[in-house]
This record gives C-alpha cells, sequence and structure tokens, in this order.
C-alpha cells in the first residue's frame, strides 16, 4: 500500500462568499464543502450518471411523522444531483432514496489536528484538516 501524501488544495479563504470547491487530487475531482467549520467532501460524481454534485443544490432533510406535519431538519446537509434530482448525505454519501443500494463516494473531511485520521465503515475516504490558512486533502 502506498504512503499516504498530503495535498493543499486551497487557502480556508477560498470558501469566503462559498460553501463548496471543487478541486482535484491525483487526478481525481473532488468536491469539498465547508459547512460552519466542519468540512466535508466527497468524490465529484453522481454515481447515477455521472452529474457534478458540486454544481448541485445543497437542500435540508425533510420529516414528517404523519400528514399535513412536515419540518426541515439538516439544513444545507442533503447534497441533490443537478442532473436528475439523486440526493446524498454531505456526511456519509450515503443515498437519501435508497441507501442500501447507492451512494456518492464520500471523501471524509474534518477539521483534525493532522496527525490524525478517520474510518467510516469500508467508505474510502481522504483525511481533509485545515492546517493555518490552508486546506489540505491526504491521499
Amino acid at each position: 500500500m502506498a504512503e499516504r501524501q498530503k495535498h493543499v488544495v486551497a487557502k480556508v479563504s477560498d470558501f469566503e462568499g462559498t460553501d463548496r470547491k471543487l478541486v482535484e487530487v491525483k487526478g481525481r475531482p473532488i468536491v469539498i464543502f465547508k459547512k460552519g467549520d466542519e468540512w466535508f467532501g466527497m468524490l465529484d460524481r453522481c454515481p447515477h450518471q455521472g452529474g457534478s454534485l458540486c454544481s448541485g443544490s445543497l437542500i435540508s432533510w425533510v420529516e414528517s411523522s404523519g400528514p399535513g406535519d412536515y419540518r426541515m431538519s439538516r439544513k444545507d446537509e442533503i447534497v441533490r444531483c443537478p442532473w436528475h434530482g439523486w440526493e446524498f448525505d454531505i456526511r456519509t454519501g450515503v443515498a437519501c432514496a435508497r441507501p442500501t443500494k447507492y451512494r456518492a463516494r464520500p471523501v471524509g473531511v474534518s477539521v483534525v489536528k493532522s496527525e490524525e485520521t478517520e474510518t467510516v465503515g469500508n467508505l474510502e475516504l481522504y483525511d481533509v484538516s485545515r492546517e493555518g490558512d490552508l486546506v489540505v486533502v491526504e491521499l
């Protein structure tokens, strides 16, 4: 297994006025989402037909306990593919409609100390950290 390397992909200031940025690491297009002080990322490719998730809308989760009872939660944590409307959780990459069958490939993104790593299930994750004023992807 090849040793993982850190790749500076952006400055934190590049996220001023926007909640996402498309970067490329080792030929892989990765969309990084910033939500408050949290960082999330995934391969910029919808598993349905390859639409760019970076071009998609961030939406809220709609919950209901019955007819006429609707509320919004998880504001801006669901990305909707612009091509056919498929929706994915930016924290996990899991598809909202068929979570056991489809998922976007998530890129593990968080503000962590550079020596920390994270693994979630059997997904291929990439550590993303903030080091000073730089955003770094480890691959």
